[in-house]
């Protein structure tokens, strides 16, 4: 049986998993990428002590990874690494294969998702090296929300500039896609109404779906736009950007810091981009970095909601949206002119369905980017089987 492995990178992470027939077998994360990479599994019993990668850079981590997975006797029937890769700009609507012509324009991309783009092409393409003989498949996150009306992709600037492709993209879209797959299995009809998810982790945003179709979301050209995170801003008066290069002498180098990594929950609380140290902490500026990371969750659905005319089910999904029930509660709190009402014992639990039964359903449904990857890469392999069975 032919398996698929699927790399996802993170700023300073790798998730992996392993599947067969679309079931996973292993799957972990390898964390402080650039510092001391440790992996943990969380699904698969295997020991993980002789994982040790040479260098600390995603490359290097990721091809360690082969290495110990090779050592356990699990890359015997390998057919195909999936990647998640944020930014597809406005040709790739779909996964691709990555040969020299689309790595070429992925690269090109790179300006506009500087966190994540460069590594999770430094490691395909370190990869391709190592394996070139696989099926070596390109997953943007980009890609879900090309259905979105031509008004939601378009900033107000000159009609050259949008030609020209700077529009709203949107990300996390693989996570968005693999919410939307399993909507039917907890809302029946009305998952194809009016549903606003909302992407809480360290990078958050929200999209509003109709008929399981992206219809808007809150980040546009690039992955610092919409709602509060956990190191970066959001959305931000431009004037401020200028402001800072006019008048305070800013650099370039310095304004892009402090909108990547020095802003969100981070700046606000000067503590931590970490939900759990905040709601942890008694720091009077760790609630109040909470408080402002709800309020912009609030400001951003009620403009969703305005898209769609309505919610019929609001989810949470992502590390956020999964685990913390503190931040479930004070946004379903603010929402009860939706005729939003949270069962709060359920919320407690962390159960799927967290509302009372009385108005728009409420869910929380961990996300899943990783099978979306795999199933795309999986399709792949066959079409290259059904081929090949073609032509004898």
């Amino acid at each position: 049986m032919s398996s698929i492995l699927v790399i996802n990178n993170g700023s300073s992470s790798l998730k992996f998993g392993l599947y067969q027939a679309n079931r996973i077998v292993l799957r972990g994360i390898v964390d402080r990428i650039g510092n001391q990479p440790s992996m943990t599994l969380v699904h698969g019993d295997i020991e993980t002590r002789s994982f040790q990668p040479r260098h600390s850079d995603h490359a290097s981590v990721a091809e360690a990874l082969l290495e110990w997975l090779d050592n356990q006797d699990r890359l015997r029937t390998l057919q195909g690494i999936g990647y998640r890769i944020v930014h597809g700009g406005l040709t790739i609507r779909e996964p691709v294969l990555l040969n020299e012509d689309t790595r070429a324009y992925l690269e090109s991309l790179i300006p506009l998702a500087p966190l994540h783009q460069p590594q999770a092409l430094a490691v395909a393409g370190r990869l391709q090296e190592r394996f070139p003989n696989l099926f070596h498949v390109a997953c943007v996150d980009t890609a879900f929300h090309r259905t979105q009306p031509w008004v939601n992709q378009q900033f107000a600037i000159p009609r050259h500039l949008s030609d020209e492709g700077i529009l709203r993209y949107g990300f996390h879209g693989l996570s968005y896609a693999s919410i939307a797959k399993r909507l039917a299995r907890h809302l029946g009809d009305t998952a194809d109404g009016r549903i606003v998810v909302a992407h809480l982790g360290q990078g958050c945003s929200l999209c509003a779906l109709l008929h399981r179709q992206s219809q808007a979301t809150s980040m546009g050209f690039t992955a610092l736009d919409g709602l509060m995170m956990g190191r970066r801003c959001g959305s931000l008066d431009p004037g401020v950007i200028l402001y800072l290069l006019q008048q305070r002498g800013w650099s370039a180098d310095a304004i892009e810091r402090m909108l990547y990594h020095d802003s969100g929950l981070y700046g606000v609380s000067e503590l931590s981009d970490d939900m759990r140290d905040l709601e942890a902490s008694s720091n009077p500026q760790a609630q109040q970095a909470i408080e402002l990371f709800v309020n912009r969750i609030i400001q951003g659905i009620g403009a969703l909601v305005a898209q769609l005319g309505g919610l019929d089910a609001l989810v949470f999904t992502a590390g956020i949206g999964e685990h913390s029930s503190t931040i479930r509660s004070a946004i379903c709190q603010r929402l009860t002119w939706l005729g939003i009402e949270l069962d709060e014992r359920a919320n407690a639990r962390n159960d799927t369905r967290l509302d009372n039964g009385q108005g728009p359903t409420v869910l929380m449904l961990p996300a899943d980017e990783e099978r979306e990857i795999a199933m795309a890469t999986q399709q792949w392999v066959n079409q290259a089987g059904e081929h090949e069975r073609d032509r004898t």
